[in-house]
């Protein structure tokens, strides 16, 4: 019985050096790293056959170890620079009503698509951009502000028109300042 000493008796999905290289991976935070891992895991599941139909729940990612406070903003960093398309945004809500998003890998071939993946991560083309998108992705209180700076991104004849100049104007809105709870209730105190 002669076996191959490289045989792979799993499931995996592959990454290739420029993507691991890329200024758009290197960037990735620690829970943008596991919430990829999570979407590649379940991409296994399906025995890489469901790109693009990929459902993975919030729980499924807390189950993995990501604290859920850092879920939305690694998927935001993710989408942003160009390794995860949501294809079908899920909604919470009781049993019937709750649905999963849904996950493309943008490195992988999706279901009834021809070549090996669309790599939006490549119109990332230095770290300064890609710290800057990551940051504004983070930072953006929704996940339709990260569509904005996604769709400025990238130009009709696919090659990357960056927003983020020194003198491009912020494209991500930031949740407003609250005041702490504490001066609230002094003040209300005091007016009563």
């Amino acid at each position: 019985m002669n076996k191959r000493r490289n045989a792979i008796s799993e499931q995996f999905v592959p990454h290739m050096i420029s993507m691991l290289e890329s200024p758009a991976f290197r960037v990735l935070s620690r829970a943008a790293h596991m919430v990829l891992a999570r979407i590649e895991i379940e991409h296994m599941h399906h025995g890489g056959h469901e790109n693009g139909h990929l459902p993975v729940t919030y729980d499924d990612f807390v189950i993995y170890g990501i604290h859920r406070h850092a879920i939305a903003p690694a998927i935001r960093e993710l989408e942003a620079l160009g390794f995860i398309e949501i294809t079908q945004r899920g909604r919470a809500g009781n049993r019937e009503f709750h649905t999963p998003s849904k996950y493309r890998l943008t490195y992988r071939n999706a279901k009834g698509e021809t070549g090996d993946g669309t790599h939006e991560w490549r119109w990332v083309e230095s770290l300064e951009q890609a710290h800057q998108i990551a940051k504004r992705a983070r930072d953006a209180s929704d996940q339709t502000n990260v569509s904005i700076v996604r769709k400025s991104q990238t130009a009709s004849n696919g090659k990357s028109k960056s927003p983020m100049t020194k003198n491009a104007p912020l494209q991500c809105r930031k949740p407003s300042p609250r005041r702490p709870r504490s001066q609230w209730r002094k003040t209300s105190l005091r007016t009563q």
